[in-house]
């Protein structure tokens, strides 16, 4: 684009959308007009955003009649599926945070560190990966790149906060002494269920298959073998991921250092004899992914550990969506 951008958030008044605005000024987005949409019961809330105050409308089919150039869906897959296309069709290039679409051979999903040209490749929809999802793969470029990859064994340890409002309310409850099981099929405090979304026919859950689907796609190998097992723990922010990973090539642990040095949007913590490693107070608030605790497995050939952890809300959702947007201004 040539001109700064006319942009909308939808689901502006939620926790991904909130955050979007809030990285956007963090990092000085550049845009033209704003515009902030939500479901009706927010409709009217003021936003303070870049210093002015904006009203939230209520989305409708009248509201992709405004000039706009970029919309950031933040809403759920449902007003995704609903409103998706219909903005893309009048030209605007959609951004989608929701699992509507990350599937669909004609929508690119995308994290910029890892795969940004694929974003280029659009139809006017571009898919934002599982959060779980955009931490791993961009753990695992720089290993793919250069060893090459043969097998992933995801897992994860999920924060409340991949639930949304809800499932920090969950916790905090639990914390107070209502302990009940709300958003979860069992109580979340002092607790870790490994349960993430549906239970499909196969025993995985829609989560675990999310990760392996998407990072097939991502990276470009359906055939690539992977397996997940995802657990939702009482953290309210920052997913953990144990990942172990067997390589084509055999490889040094000082050279996969270096490699991770350099790593775009990476942060090493790799220093057990200080107890320094990656950890979800220390990912918070931030938009990198921190990596650690690599080690070789010495179980299987050509075969390492590591430990990943990233702040969900911003990387994982937020800012990866504003980092695409940011390829086109």
């Amino acid at each position: 684009m040539n001109k700064k951008p006319n942009i909308a958030v939808i689901g502006a008044t939620g926790l991904v959308g909130s955050t979007i605005l809030k990285v956007m000024e963090e990092l000085d987005f550049p845009f033209e007009k704003c515009y902030l949409f939500s479901s009706k019961r927010s409709e009217g809330t003021k936003v303070t955003f870049f210093n002015k105050e904006y009203r939230v409308e209520e989305l409708t089919e009248d509201s992709f009649n405004y000039p706009i150039d970029i919309a950031l869906f933040a809403a759920g897959g449902a007003t995704s599926l609903k409103y998706a296309k219909q903005a893309a069709s009048k030209g605007i290039l959609v951004i989608d945070n929701s699992s509507a679409f990350r599937m669909d051979k004609d929508v690119p999903l995308v994290v910029p560190e890892v795969n940004k040209e694929a974003a280029f490749t659009n139809k006017g929809i571009i898919a934002n990966p599982n959060c779980s999802t955009i931490q791993a793969v961009a753990a695992l470029k720089p290993l793919n790149d250069k060893y090459g990859i043969k097998r992933i064994v995801y897992s994860t340890y999920q924060a409340v906060s991949g639930s949304g409002l809800k499932g920090i309310k969950a916790l905090q409850g639990g914390i107070s002494g209502n302990n009940e099981k709300s958003c979860y099929p069992h109580p979340i405090f002092n607790n870790c269920i490994p349960h993430i979304d549906d239970f499909t026919e196969n025993g995985y859950t829609k989560e675990e298959l999310k990760m392996i689907n998407e990072t097939r796609k991502i990276l470009g190998d359906e055939t690539l073998k992977i397996t997940a097992t995802t657990v939702r723990v009482p953290v309210f922010d920052c997913h953990s991921e144990a990942l172990n990973v067997e390589l084509l090539e055999d490889f040094d642990l000082e050279d996969v250092k270096a490699l991770y040095k350099e790593a775009q949007g990476i942060k090493l913590v790799d220093d057990v004899e200080n107890n320094l490693y990656p950890l979800p107070l220390t990912a918070k608030g931030t938009d990198l992914v921190y990596v650690g605790r690599i080690r070789r497995d010495f179980s299987q050939e050509n075969t390492l550990n590591l430990w990943v952890v990233a702040d969900n809300i911003r990387k994982g959702a937020a800012t990866n969506a504003v980092q695409i947007a940011q390829l086109f201004v």
